[in-house]
């Protein structure tokens, strides 16, 4: 009888800690249900933000057709933070937001989107800038008095130890939920620490798992540093059982349509990609559930950047309310292929040739476990390619092979 208490109780624990993983909003809804989806301002303007700026990417947003596509959140970087008043209120820089960041907050949601922000578990940020460690309580009611709906929470100038990161992260998700306001929170530590073993029950709802993305499709050596999309993707392609409704592994941003811009994104090897490996990066974020911030101009757009970015069907992919992250099925030298069910019984299909060289692939999906027979629908050309059991085509140098599999009778 102890036994069976004991293991019952074990189970209940097990049960808590699901359940405590996902942050419910004050209406009982899951906060980041789905892949947060928006636009960062860190790429393209680094720390040289400003309300100007910041409010003509939010009408851009709209205009462009981007929160049609379900890119709602304008997410504010580094660089907005003006030091603290005489009680300690952090403020933001009056002369980058003269404003205000609760005016901006207005404006922002006015259009229909919401507004993130940035912080830092430390004393400085990354850029050197006023951080939150040791007034994170006051920090989170000044976000949520300003209408604040997404804090990125770096962890810049903190030390080593993944004790004192859970620590510091709970601590800021605590502070957050004791806000009066729903403020979803990233956890930004870079994937050092494995946050998708921890930062779920520390109050996020999602981790970033590698370093900084560049603009390039691959490190060309380890000395170059800096990761590029293939990087980032092979890193996270094996922590499909982390994810879920309220807690996503983060592939950190979109490059797609950054064409080599000076910057951030351009740092360590960061000289640009082709549309295919842009294209590449959005059908690989998107089945693998990582939240799609983008970071290009939105201003001025070319009509392959809005064909990439706008593709509904691909992000129809990645806002799957089933929530699972692609597994992957084929892992060599030539090819990826990752497996994705979706909610209604269809299954995203990616296949990329990760070589230098057009290749023609050849696969029969009972390989993968599937074993009906399937309508095969190209999401990039946005029609039935084809029936069956298998698929055998050409593939071109860094290109992903996007489908959605329908059973057939």
């Amino acid at each position: 009888m102890k036994r069976r208490l004991y293991y019952i109780l074990i189970l209940c624990c097990l049960f808590s800690i699901k359940i405590c993983a996902q942050v419910k909003s004050k209406d009982g809804t899951i906060l980041a249900l789905t892949p947060p989806m928006g636009w960062m301002t860190w790429n393209y303007f680094a720390d040289n933000i400003n309300e100007k700026d910041i409010k003509e990417m939010a009408d851009a947003m709209v205009s462009t057709g981007m929160l049609s596509a379900g890119y709602n959140y304008v997410f504010i970087d580094d660089g907005w933070q003006g030091g603290r008043d005489n009680r300690n209120n952090i403020i933001a820089d009056p002369q980058k937001f003269p404003s205000g960041i609760k005016a901006l907050a207005d404006y922002v949601h006015s259009k229909g989107l919401k507004l993130g922000i940035y912080s830092d578990a430390a004393l400085l940020t990354c850029a050197g800038y006023t951080a939150s460690l040791g007034f994170e309580e006051q920090d989170a009611k000044a976000f949520a008095n300003w209408g604040i709906d997404y804090l990125k929470y770096d962890y810049c100038g903190a030390p080593d130890d993944v004790e004192i990161a859970k620590q510091r992260y709970k601590t800021m998700a605590d502070a957050l939920r004791n806000s009066g306001r729903d403020i979803a929170f990233g956890i930004c530590e870079w994937g050092g620490r494995k946050p998708w073993l921890w930062a779920a029950q520390a109050g996020g709802q999602l981790w970033r798992t590698t370093n900084d993305v560049r603009d390039k499709w691959k490190r060309r050596s380890v000395e170059e540093g800096g990761e590029g999309i293939l990087n980032i993707m092979d890193l996270n392609a094996s922590l499909d059982q982390y994810a879920g409704p309220g807690h996503w592994n983060d592939m950190d941003m979109l490059v797609v349509g950054l064409n080599g811009k000076k910057g951030p994104s351009g740092d360590l090897g960061g000289s640009g990609c082709t549309n295919t490996e842009y294209q590449s990066q959005m059908s690989l974020w998107s089945i693998m559930v990582s939240p799609l911030a983008a970071t290009n101009d939105l201003r001025n757009m070319n009509a392959e950047t809005k064909r990439i970015l706008l593709n509904k069907e691909v992000i129809a992919i990645n806002q799957d309310p089933l929530g699972k992250q692609a597994i992957r099925k084929v892992d060599n030298d030539t090819w990826t292929v990752l497996l994705k069910p979706l909610e209604n019984g269809d299954y995203a299909l990616a296949i990329l040739n990760r070589a230098g060289t057009t290749q023609i692939a050849d696969y029969d999906f009972s390989g993968f476990g599937l074993n009906d027979h399937y309508q095969i629908r190209d999401l990039w050309q946005h029609k039935v390619i084809g029936k069956g059991k298998k698929w055998r085509g050409s593939v071109d140098a860094h290109e992903t092979k996007l489908f959605r599999l329908s059973k057939t009778k």
